[in-house]
């Protein structure tokens, strides 16, 4: 019935935890043949000293021990990290006790018998056990890999996005200098909201990197950020103006996040130049909010002389644009409210 352990195979270190001295005996000198090498314990205290000395690779536990049972014991060794897997080996055939014994920790069971069988069905469980503590150590140990690969990753990503920042902070401040060096007030003009729309972008990949986040962007911190920006940049004495901002904490793709970002700089910036009379204060109100279902909400207003859509349009254009060109790229609709009693209110819906 048992065969031989092959030439050069290692050993496999059951420590068998029974008071019954000759069962151990029988199953040290049977198993032997099978590759396993038996250490006996007699109780809980042997058992678990011989489990601290390590070496074992799986444990069989008897359910009656001297003054307690192996389901007592499961609890305690289910507490040691990385602990070898458990094999409960009962003398009843009450399957309640089995089932008692996975709960608490058990990786399989066998019903001790005198049968012939029990030895086989006994390294049956054994190799089962060994087999499942294999199986859960490689997936932890691919866990793991794709942990460390996705911490590699994201650290990559959040370089690129510094550098990313970093270059295009460098970008606006070339447009500056060039704006400085220039006598028309059109072409300073232009650069300055060109500028303006670098700086919307660079902010993204900017939160990005100071959140350490990935794909996606917390949207009210970056609208605070770029609204902050966009006040200190364009706020003097001919435009004292405050930008209000209410938005509700939401989390947005990064390229949604580019193009609200652009949105809102072109609609706060024409507030900015056209909204109220030079040298008048007024405030520019942002409101971003989450409507029914996954619909978004923004809308930037102001109280001044209000806006004429049918207009013609002043300046090159550009913005107008720009302001078609990424709704339609976060498929939004872009209105201006014609019932609004004072000043101007843009609003655009677009899908979350």
């Amino acid at each position: 019935m048992f065969g031989e352990m092959p030439a050069g195979q290692r050993e496999t270190t059951i420590l068998y935890i029974d008071d019954d001295e000759a069962l151990g005996v029988l199953l040290r000198k049977n198993l032997a043949r099978q590759g396993f090498r038996v250490i006996n314990a007699l109780d809980r205290t042997s058992g678990l000293a011989h489990l601290a000395e390590g070496g074992i690779d799986v444990i069989a536990l008897d359910h009656y021990l001297l003054g307690e049972t192996g389901l007592d014991i499961l609890p305690v060794i289910a507490e040691i990290p990385d602990h070898p897997p458990v094999v409960y080996v009962t003398g009843s055939g009450d399957a309640s006790i089995a089932v008692e014994a996975l709960k608490r920790g058990a990786d399989d069971y066998v019903t001790k018998s005198v049968s012939t069988d029990f030895v086989d069905l006994f390294i049956a469980a054994l190799n089962q056990a060994l087999e499942r503590a294999r199986l859960r150590r490689e997936a932890l140990a691919a866990q793991e890999a794709m942990r460390q690969a996705r911490d590699r990753a994201e650290l990559l990503l959040r370089e690129v996005n510094h550098r990313v920042a970093n270059s295009l902070s460098l970008v606006a401040s070339l447009v500056r200098m060039q704006a400085s060096l220039i006598a028309d007030p059109v072409a300073v003009n232009a650069l300055q909201e060109t500028q303006m729309r670098i700086h919307a972008i660079g902010n993204v990949h900017r939160h990005l990197y100071a959140n350490n986040q990935v794909g996606t962007v917390d949207i009210d911190g970056y609208l605070k950020s770029l609204l902050d920006e966009l006040q200190s940049s364009m706020r003097d004495e001919a435009r004292p103006h405050d930008i209000v901002l209410v938005a509700d904490a939401l989390q947005l793709s990064t390229d949604k996040v580019i193009s609200l970002g652009l949105v809102v700089s072109e609609l706060v910036t024409n507030a900015f130049k056209y909204a109220y009379p030079h040298g008048g204060a007024g405030e520019i109100r942002v409101r971003l909010i989450r409507r029914d279902g996954d619909t978004l909400e923004l809308l930037v207003e102001d109280d001044g002389t209000g806006f004429d859509p049918d207009a013609p349009v002043k300046g090159t254009g550009l913005g107008t644009k720009i302001l078609n060109a990424m709704a339609a790229t976060m498929g939004g609709d872009l209105t201006y409210d014609r019932n609004a009693l004072a000043g101007t209110r843009a609003r655009m819906t677009f899908p979350l």
